[in-house]
């Protein structure tokens, strides 16, 4: 049991039946008052942001969380399939909901990390950078990239991605998928 001074940053917890990560946390001692601690908390199931403050009766369970790995197989109408790490027999569906704006940058055979709650799985993490191939460009112009522009290209998942204007159809480019940017061009197209 966690009591309410040791909700820190990052502490997943169950509140109200659904597991909680506290995003900040301030401990607050006023004049003739009792201590509270004040909190900005996220639903881990619904992804809602909101603040709460716990006062110093107050006790919480700590969340039991795992981490599995999981191979992503493909989509079809906005269900995702995924099968357990060198299990590729125990498959599973995820909703968009659970898949979140990272779907977009998914391709087959990519592993990620699924995060289990009550024998549930209530959200994935997608490796931080990916290697995607770069399906639709438009073409460059020689001597335009003095200046740093930018294009929009299509990637080989369908993600629409602002690149340099260097960048052609059949590159290979490095994408951070925890801010849906381009890093860096990893293979120049034959």
């Amino acid at each position: 049991m966690l009591n309410y001074n040791e909700l820190r940053k990052g502490i997943v917890f169950v509140l109200e039946g659904e597991p909680h990560q506290v995003v900040e946390y301030e401990f607050l001692r006023m004049q003739q008052r009792k201590p509270v601690a004040k909190t900005k908390l996220r639903n881990l199931i619904s992804g809602k942001l909101f603040e709460r403050t716990f006062h110093q009766n107050e006790t919480f369970e700590e969340a039991d969380m795992t981490r599995k790995t999981a191979t992503y197989l493909y989509s079809n109408r906005g269900e995702y399939w995924f099968s357990e790490k060198g299990n590729p027999k125990n498959r599973f569906l995820l909703t968009e909901s659970i898949v979140g704006e990272g779907a977009q940058f998914l391709k087959n055979n990519t592993d990620v990390t699924t995060l289990v709650f009550d024998e549930k799985v209530i959200s994935i993490e997608l490796p931080i950078k990916v290697e995607l191939t770069v399906k639709d460009a438009p073409p460059s112009i020689k001597g335009n990239t003095a200046q740093g522009g930018t294009k929009a290209v299509t990637l080989e998942t369908g993600a629409m991605l602002n690149v340099p204007l260097f960048i052609d159809s059949g590159d290979i480019v490095r994408v951070n998928t925890q801010t849906g940017e381009y890093v860096e061009r990893v293979e120049k197209a034959k």
